[in-house]
């Protein structure tokens, strides 16, 4: 049997969809089969494109808007709305099965939980910097210790990277921290049955620390899949 189909959404900058090649890289590297998400617009593609899909990989982008603290700044481009939309739809359509956000994507799934996020993390929560632009560089995470992530990892300290000038300032319902970053930042998130794992760092750009990652979210999407296909076969 082939590997589970992992989806992995686009970035939308003006009317050109991209894909940072990496997030599909790590995705095969994990054993599963990487397919694009392509901007969308109805409810129905969502569906159809989330019938052949076992696990979703939302990834990094602009600036998030929902449940904005604040304004964004000059260096920080709001999301295109159409990306916003088509996240939502395909995010919605998979409810039931696992979910890897990265970064922008971490930031996404705590916004629709009611989450909400201060706009420029140094500014308003007197973070360090955490984007190379501003002068951030690689920084040490401390995972908490009863964490899906914890256990994904193997480990309660991490070195990662650091791209983001968002932060989340509150978690979502149904959403937990399971790690921070030495100046107080939330850099993970899950839910309690693990089903969503969220990252603010870019593990896709570190793949000999943080492979595990996509081989959880792979093993993950691999048991929904079973577990759907007894389900529609019905009794024996």
């Amino acid at each position: 049997m082939s590997g589970p189909r992992i989806g992995i959404t686009m970035s939308l900058e003006g009317g050109r969809q991209t894909l940072d090649s990496r997030y599909a890289r790590a995705v095969e590297a994990a054993g599963g089969i990487p397919i694009v998400v392509p901007i969308i617009e109805h409810q129905e593609t969502a569906r159809a494109i989330a019938a052949v899909l076992d696990g979703l990989i939302i990834t990094g982008g602009p600036g998030i808007t929902r449940g904005l603290i604040g304004e964004l700044p000059v260096d920080l481009p709001a999301v295109d709305e159409r990306r916003d939309r088509s996240d939502a739809l395909i995010y919605n359509a998979m409810t039931d099965r696992p979910f890897l956000g990265i970064c922008y994507g971490m930031q996404f799934a705590n916004a629709l939980a009611g989450g909400r996020i201060y706009a420029d993390a140094q500014a308003q929560a007197a973070s360090d910097a955490h984007s190379a632009e501003r002068g951030g560089s690689e920084h040490q995470i401390q995972i908490a210790g009863e964490s899906h992530l914890r256990a994904i990892l193997g480990t309660d300290l991490m070195m990662t990277n650091s791209h983001h000038i968002q932060a989340i300032a509150e978690v979502g319902a149904s959403l937990r921290v399971s790690a921070r970053s030495g100046d107080g930042l939330i850099e993970a998130i899950e839910s309690a049955d693990g089903r969503i794992i969220a990252v603010q760092f870019h593990p896709e750009r570190m793949l000999e620390r943080a492979l595990p990652l996509f081989e959880d979210l792979v093993r993950r999407a691999s048991a929904a899949r079973a577990g759907r296909s007894s389900a529609s076969a019905g009794p024996v």
